[in-house]
């Protein structure tokens, strides 16, 4: 696929996806969309993929869903089932990310808005320079959080904190958002990119299966008891037990050396 509206490389086991239009601020269309799924299957397929930076172009990282985009104009005077825009681009995005076989980092250099929010949650590290901002924009046009909105907020600010963002509207400043852990770390403007470039590093050579399986052990938590995730826990020790990359760990250990894992 040639792609217009994303810019996609990947090079040194680090796959960069960059939401490319910066005159809409980076707002979601159908066409992007389809341009985000391609690039992601890529990076399923590719077992030379270690790592996953998402970042938006210009000003923002993502506006949400473009508003003036077709599929949300109205069709012989009928308003559009928003829900199926939803469920057919929205929903399918989240899960990709949530279930990608790699380690993701969404780097927030400007303002995140709406879906935009959902997005970089949705990513395991979100870094935000200081100047960056997150709006739950939904109730100012008579909507309700979406892409997983709903479920992200309350796990990680707390219903409280959760209900007025989705509720007023209000713009949260990014040093905010760290400090109410709703992402990893702000830092300076001007140490964005290089701060989540060291981290891209780090990660695309750590154990990758083992962070994804951190991921889907932390996802699970909330909706098994304690008993439960003591054995969920269990198997992906058992499954990693038998990993070459763990086999690999205890030998660096043992030798006193730096482990050169493979992800696998």
């Amino acid at each position: 696929m040639a792609y217009q509206h994303i810019l996609f490389s990947v090079q040194d086991a680090i796959a960069r996806l960059t939401l490319n239009r910066p005159d809409k601020l980076n707002s979601f269309t159908e066409a992007m969309h389809a341009e985000v799924r391609d690039a992601l299957d890529q990076i399923q397929n590719d077992s030379s993929v270690r790592v996953l930076v998402i970042t938006g172009a210009g000003r923002g990282f993502c506006a949400g869903q473009d508003l003036a985009d077709p599929c949300m104009a109205m069709v012989d005077g009928k308003v559009p089932d928003i829900g199926n825009v939803v469920e057919r681009n929205y929903k399918p995005l989240i899960m990709r990310l949530a279930n990608l076989r790699v380690p993701t980092i969404a780097a927030i250099n400007g303002i995140a808005a709406g879906a935009g929010v959902s997005v970089a949650l949705a990513c395991d590290l979100v870094l935000a320079a200081k100047s960056a901002s997150f709006l739950q924009a939904f109730s100012k046009i008579g909507l309700v959080p979406d892409t997983g909105g709903t479920w992200f907020l309350p796990q990680r600010v707390g219903m409280a904190r959760a209900m007025g963002l989705a509720m007023l509207a209000e713009k949260l400043p990014a040093e905010k958002a760290e400090a109410w852990g709703l992402i990893w770390r702000c830092v300076d403007d001007d140490q964005l990119a290089s701060t989540v470039d060291e981290l891209a590093r780090q990660l695309a050579v750590m154990p990758t299966k083992a962070l994804v399986r951190i991921r889907q052990a932390m996802q699970a938590a909330p909706t098994h008891t304690l008993e439960q995730q003591l054995s969920f826990e269990a198997g992906f020790m058992r499954e990693l037990g038998w990993s070459p990359d763990y086999a690999e760990g205890v030998a660096a250990f043992m030798e006193k050396r730096a482990p050169k894992f493979t992800g696998r």
